[in-house]
């Protein structure tokens, strides 16, 4: 559970639990130099010149420092605060864990007046009569003297030999790990030389390591391209509260609020070319797969961008947002955060779980970055706005690539699905503006084709009315020709299988005549799409379209007022009508009544329903779920009764005058 894994991968991380000791010594500042020592026996060495691990006797236990650290959970420096306020640890366990995982381990400590020695055996106390795990083992506690100590001289040596009954026989360390595990710690602890050393061949192998520059350093170290900005350091620090477990006098744990400091630094710059690199360190732990403080940096990335690019006029107002991967596009940078007991997803710490952490570095990201991105100094001012621009044609991009691919969708659907021949397809891809009317009848099919703007606006006629998909199987709603080919041409499938995203039309209007049957079809196709494309109706993009049902031809129409004036109901047709007479308008008898879509000339229907700068739509909306599926259920439902009792209910509100025969 803690290491991660028995193959070479745990064995590694067990080294790095003793390593990591030393360098949380350097974080302090108590440690310059660290040797890790490879030997021909398989085991591995570390030697730092830290303070050394504190050897006096423990009150609570009556054990050494040394042994309460080795044999003890939760028994670190760096548990319940004290000894450092930042470290690379978790819990508590790692030298703990790595003894327990050691068939020999054994550690000397350089502290004046002299060295003190301790020697274990998978995980318990004693000495050796020899060198190696296989020499002869007597239990027991207690340090060893060993030579006098120069006054001033400290550091701790840890010599492990994995157990082979716990780790598979060819799990071994890589001195090309381990060298590139040095070389980034070396970024990340300025003024820490780190030496790598391996025994095991014919030809002693040897590395060191030392970057005074830190992590800006390390950023021009991992950047590839061209730069298009220097290496820009965000840093700030704010502090938190947090509620730990902690060890009380009586040796119990419980919970107690403490306020932490957490300090950021980053290092990132923007290259000529495509690729991210994010390097991203808690303390000195690298987390490969990010966390609270990553999701924190990139948050802030975004909205710092949107901002100053929209207040720089780089991006318009009819512009989208740029995204984060815009904005990600030839970054490299190195996220570090170091706080006290940090909280990961797992001992082996490759995930920070801090929720704290996302908060803080996205307030320290956002204000220094604002201020480089908003500069008035020569240099920042000319690199922010160079990098504006390259956010910009990244995100045009990525806007020509969606629009592309939506091209090439569009042309595989109608290459591969065979969508319906009476399909009268639009020639734009945008999504975003095209239309498909879905228009009753074959009649109107004819007249539409000449008023629509085949630019954006698609048509495909439906014969009377289709099937009942409330009643219906879904097996016999597939199979039904129009239901079939509705779905088909809206193009993002059905039921669960639904995806908006593949919808090909940005929306759809039902487009019916202007009376009960028409009614009736438009009730019929919204509950289609009610029950099996319902993510369209959520989205706001169904619509049924408005035609008018008379037409009125002015005989004298003053100046200003057109010659035909459209109503769309007979109590608006009276109201127009009186309003003419009282201004002394006269028309022509006998006034149109559309009894149809077909009766329309095609200026007409386009100017009525069809143009967009003139038309009406009505928007299907869902309020009120359900009440709606009742209300389906109820009128469309297979259930009759509860049909017939609504229908009797509300048949007395209405005049046989207002029926249409």
């Amino acid at each position: 559970m803690y290491v991660g894994s028995t193959d070479s991968r745990g064995l590694t991380h067990c080294l790095w639990e003793i390593i990591d000791n030393g360098v949380d010594e350097a974080l302090g500042g108590h440690c310059s130099h660290l040797e890790v020592t490879l030997h021909p026996d398989g085991s591995a060495e570390v030697h730092d010149d830290g303070r050394g691990i504190p050897v006096d006797k423990e009150p609570k236990t009556g054990l050494s420092g040394v042994e309460v650290v080795f044999t003890k959970l939760h028994a670190g420096g760096k548990f319940g605060g004290g000894s450092y306020t930042a470290s690379g640890g978790l819990h508590g366990v790692g030298a703990s864990v790595v003894n327990a995982l050691s068939a020999r381990l054994d550690v000397e400590i350089d502290r004046s007046p002299a060295t003190q020695a301790m020697s274990f055996r998978r995980g318990a106390p004693g000495t050796y009569a020899g060198p190696g795990p296989d020499a002869d083992f007597t239990p027991g506690s207690g340090l060893q003297k060993g030579a006098r100590v120069k006054k001033g001289v400290t550091g701790t040596r840890i010599r492990f030999w994995p157990d082979r009954q716990i780790f598979t026989k060819d799990a071994t360390y890589t001195f090309e790990d381990l060298a590139g595990r040095a070389r980034q710690t070396s970024f990340i602890v300025p003024g820490l030389e780190l030496v790598v050393r391996d025994l095991r061949g014919e030809t002693p192998v040897e590395e060191k390591f030392r970057h005074d520059g830190g992590i800006a350093e390390y950023c021009d170290f991992l950047a590839k391209d061209e730069p298009v900005t220097d290496v820009w350091r965000l840093q700030g620090s704010e502090t938190f509260t947090e509620t730990v477990p902690m060890l009380d006098a009586a040796g119990h744990m419980t919970p107690q609020d403490v306020e932490r400091d957490l300090g950021v630094d980053v290092a990132l710059r923007w290259g000529t070319g495509y690729d991210t690199e994010v390097r991203s360190f808690v303390n000195v732990i690298s987390t490969p797969k990010g966390g609270s403080h990553v999701s924190g940096f990139e948050a802030a990335l975004t909205k710092t961008f949107n901002d100053a690019m929209r207040a720089a006029k780089v991006l318009k107002v009819s512009d989208d947002d740029v995204v984060k991967d815009d904005v990600l596009e030839g970054l490299t940078a190195v996220i570090t955060v170091r706080l006290a007991e940090p909280q990961f997803e797992g001992q082996t710490k490759e995930v920070l779980g801090t929720p704290a952490a996302r908060s803080v570095v996205r307030r320290v990201v956002a204000a220094r970055l604002k201020d480089l991105l908003t500069s008035t100094k020569r240099v920042e001012k000319a690199q922010a706005r160079a990098l504006m621009d390259k956010v910009a044609g990244a995100a045009k991009t990525r806007i020509a690539a969606r629009q592309q691919r939506d091209t090439q969708r569009r042309k595989n659907a109608l290459e591969s699905s065979a969508l319906p021949a009476k399909l009268a397809d639009c020639r734009s891809n945008d999504v975003d503006r095209s239309e498909l009317f879905i228009v009753e009848g074959d009649s109107a099919l004819g007249t539409a084709k000449l008023a629509r703007n085949s630019q954006f606006q698609a048509l495909l006629p439906i014969r009377g009315k289709i099937l009942n998909v409330q009643k219906a199987q879904i097996a016999d709603v597939l199979k039904n020709a129009e239901c079939s080919s509705i779905i088909q041409v809206v193009g993002a499938g059905s039921g669960r299988t639904f995806d908006l995203d593949a919808a090909r039309y940005g929306k759809i209007i039902f487009m019916a005549d202007a009376d009960s049957d028409g009614a009736h079809i438009r009730c019929l196709l919204a509950t289609l799409f009610f029950r099996y494309m319902r993510e369209m109706v959520e989205a706001g993009r169904v619509f049924t379209a408005v035609p008018p049902l008379h037409r009125i031809e002015l005989s004298n129409p003053k100046k200003g007022m057109e010659k035909y004036v459209y109503t769309y109901s007979d109590p608006e047709l009276q109201r127009k009508l009186a309003e003419l007479s009282k201004k002394n308008v006269r028309w022509k008898d006998p006034i149109q009544r559309y009894k149809g879509l077909g009766e329309m000339d095609a200026d007409q229907l386009a100017e009525t329903t069809m143009d967009p700068q003139h038309r009406t739509l009505r928007k299907l909306t869902m309020d009120d779920v359900e009440s709606a599926t009742e209300v389906f259920e109820m009128l469309m439902g297979s259930e009759v009764a509860p049909r017939k009792d609504f229908i009797v209910a509300g048949g007395g509100g209405l005049a046989v005058e207002d029926l249409d025969f």
